[in-house]
């Protein structure tokens, strides 16, 4: 009976930063950090069924953190980070989470 109502929890996180393709110079204090921006999807399976794949949670949560953002102007994400986790409540039943973080900068000179 216990069995039945134990849960496991995992997470792994990943660092990228392939949002844009364009080289961006960072060391001449030619920006300002503005905020952070923040996106998180979630998924379920039963039996292993149904959900979205992992490729797929990675993409909408990074596409829902770009639309948080609200960029404007000449501000861009940097620094983004994936964050993915997996709850098991029973053998049969599973949420995954992944979340995206990044920072907003702002170029001023």
């Amino acid at each position: 009976m216990t069995l039945a109502f134990t849960g496991c929890v995992g997470v792994a996180g990943t660092l990228s930063n392939n949002l844009t393709q364009t080289q961006v110079v960072l060391s001449e204090g030619n920006f300002q950090v503005v905020d952070q921006a923040y996106g998180e999807v979630t998924a379920t399976y039963i039996c292993g069924i149904g959900g979205l794949s992992k490729k797929a949670l990675y993409n909408n949560a990074i596409n829902e953190m770009a639309k948080n953002a609200n960029l404007h102007g000449s501000q861009t994400l940097t620094n983004t980070t994936v964050h993915y986790s997996a709850k098991m409540i029973t053998p049969f039943y599973m949420q995954t989470t992944c979340s995206a973080t990044a920072t907003i900068v702002e170029f001023i000179k």
